[in-house]
């Protein structure tokens, strides 16, 4: 597993100072693919001066204008949240986050984001993820700086790098690997361009018969999300699709 698939994706940083301190996070941890998305200040000499020997991930960090770009080709994304939301997503510990992420970028890109310092990752953010992560922060006072977050899950991702190198992991359980000549998951940028594909589809065949489809297709996207599907499987979904929407026209004759 290379380190450079697990992408640490900062979302709308408000402070550059948490970039440069993310940075440094992360090298102390062995990892290299800081993914800066719309940060409102960067690049900047106080993030430089807080990653402290840690510029060069700064350097090389691509400065994106949102998450389509950042998430393109990744097998797995994994959203930080530090309270329940109204996106219902699968909710892993920050052990279990980490284990998965790294089987999963044995094969191939994967993505952790955090979000804004005040308000976190947004709904519609959240809805891109796979799976939600949260750190047990004691009740009372669960205020956690953004760099120290990262920090914490940088640790629990070299825990599960060094225990996959050495044959298992801190549960004594065996890294899951990829089924033989399996097809490859499908990636953040597929699945987004069969949510689009699935939502005009389903306008054009009056599906939601005038009601709004957000709540539809947010449930549609979880169920989709949890079926793990390959590139082939959302390929066929597609083409069947595709078929929905020749037929639709069909139906509605010449000219309509």
């Amino acid at each position: 597993m290379e380190n450079e698939n697990i992408r640490i994706v900062l979302v709308g940083t408000q402070h550059p100072g948490n970039i440069g301190s993310a940075a440094r996070a992360m090298k102390t941890m062995g990892l290299s693919a800081l993914h800066l998305v719309a940060p409102e200040r960067f690049p900047d000499p106080e993030a430089v001066a807080l990653a402290a020997g840690a510029d060069d991930l700064l350097a090389a960090a691509p400065v994106l204008p949102d998450l389509d770009a950042a998430l393109a080709g990744c097998r797995l994304v994994v959203g930080t949240s530090a309270r329940r939301r109204t996106v219902p997503l699968p909710e892993l510990s920050p052990r279990e986050a980490a284990r998965q992420l790294v089987a999963a970028a044995a094969e191939g890109p994967v993505a952790l984001l955090f979000g804004r310092e005040r308000t976190g990752l947004e709904n519609e953010e959240l809805q891109r993820c796979h799976a939600s992560v949260c750190i047990p922060t004691h009740p009372g006072f669960s205020s956690l700086n953004i760099a120290a977050a990262v920090q914490v899950l940088a640790y629990e991702l070299r825990l599960a790098v060094l225990e996959a190198a050495g044959g298992g992991l801190p549960s004594g359980r065996p890294v899951p690997g990829p089924a033989p000549e399996a097809e490859p998951p499908a990636t953040a940028d597929e699945l987004e361009r069969f949510f689009g594909h699935l939502g005009q589809t389903l306008e054009e065949i009056d599906f939601h018969k005038g009601r709004a489809p957000e709540m539809v297709m947010a449930r549609l996207r979880r169920l989709f999300l949890r079926a793990a599907m390959d590139s082939r499987e959302v390929k066929i979904l597609r083409g069947i699709l595709s078929e929905a929407q020749r037929m639709a026209r069909l139906a509605r004759g010449p000219g309509a």
